[in-house]
C-alpha cells in the first residue's frame, strides 16, 4: 500500500512538473508582423524552409558563405526576419533554425546538420541571440575546424574558446537591462584575446529581432531599425576581414 502511495506521489509530481513546463514555454515572444514579412521572397532575397528558414540571396552574391542563426530564448524564430533579410541581402545565404520550445538549450547541434546538408558552402558563421548566442558558443567550442567564426548578439560564451584561434564578434546594446552584465565580464576571457567586442549605443537588447519589448529590458535610445543596420554592418565587416 505504501509503495503503490509513494508511486501516486510521483505521478503526480511529474504531472505537476509537465504542467509547469508547459505553461513556461508557451509564453514566449511572437513575432511582430513587420518581420513576418521579412520572411516572404521578393526580388532581393528567396525565402524557402521551415526549419531552418532558408534566406537566401536572389542574385549571385557571396554563396560560399554562410551563416546559421540560433534565436533567444523563448522568441518566435521569425522573429528575426528583418535581420536575416538584411544579412541575404548582403548576399550571404542565412538559416534561421526553429528550436524546439523557442529554447537553443534543446537542439545546441542544429547547426551540424545544416553543414552537412548544405556542402556547396565553404565558410561557416554561427549567430546567436542572449541564450542562443550562449548555445552556439558551446556548439563553436565542440566544432571549431568547422566554424569560419562565432558571432555573439547580447550574449557570452560559457565554454571556453580563449585557446582557440576562432573570429569571435560580440555585438550588445549600451541600454541592455536584460544581460547579466557581471557575468558578461566574467566570461569574456572565455573569448579568443583578439576576439571583437562592439557597443551599440543607444540600443537594448529586444531590438536584435522584432518581438516588442522584452520584460526587464531597457529603453532603447534608437530605433530597432538603426540596431539592426549597425548589427548587419558590423557583421558585414567582421566576415570580409577574414
Amino acid at each position: 500500500m505504501r509503495g503503490k502511495k509513494i508511486l501516486i506521489g510521483v505521478m503526480t509530481f511529474l504531472v505537476i512538473l509537465t504542467g509547469i513546463f508547459l505553461v513556461y514555454v508557451n509564453d514566449y515572444y511572437k513575432a511582430e508582423e513587420e518581420a513576418l514579412v521579412a520572411l516572404e521572397s521578393n526580388e532581393a532575397v528567396h525565402v524557402t524552409g521551415e526549419d531552418p528558414i532558408q534566406v537566401l540571396p536572389a542574385e549571385e552574391g557571396d554563396k560560399e558563405v554562410g551563416i546559421i542563426f540560433y534565436p533567444g530564448g523563448k522568441v518566435e524564430e521569425e522573429a528575426y526576419g528583418l535581420l536575416m533579410q538584411q544579412l541575404a541581402e548582403q548576399g550571404y545565404s542565412v538559416f534561421l533554425v526553429d528550436m524546439p520550445f523557442n529554447l537553443a538549450v534543446f537542439d545546441i547541434q542544429a547547426a551540424e546538420e545544416i553543414m552537412a546538408n548544405n556542402p556547396e558552402i565553404s565558410k561557416w558563421y554561427l549567430a546567436g541571440h542572449s541564450l542562443g548566442g550562449s548555445m552556439a558558443a558551446i556548439f563553436a567550442s565542440k566544432e571549431v575546424e568547422e566554424l569560419a567564426g562565432l558571432i555573439l548578439l547580447a550574449s557570452y560564451s560559457t565554454a571556453d574558446l580563449s585557446a582557440s584561434n576562432l573570429p569571435v564578434l560580440s555585438l550588445y546594446g549600451s541600454e541592455d537591462a536584460v544581460i547579466d552584465v557581471a557575468k558578461l565580464e566574467e566570461y569574456r576571457p572565455m573569448l579568443p584575446e583578439d576576439h571583437i567586442e562592439k557597443v551599440i549605443e543607444g540600443g537594448n537588447h529586444a531590438q536584435f529581432g522584432n518581438y516588442g519589448e522584452q520584460e526587464g529590458d531597457g529603453e532603447a535610445l534608437i530605433s530597432a531599425e538603426e540596431q539592426q543596420q549597425i548589427t548587419v554592418e558590423a557583421i558585414t565587416q567582421f566576415i570580409e576581414s577574414y
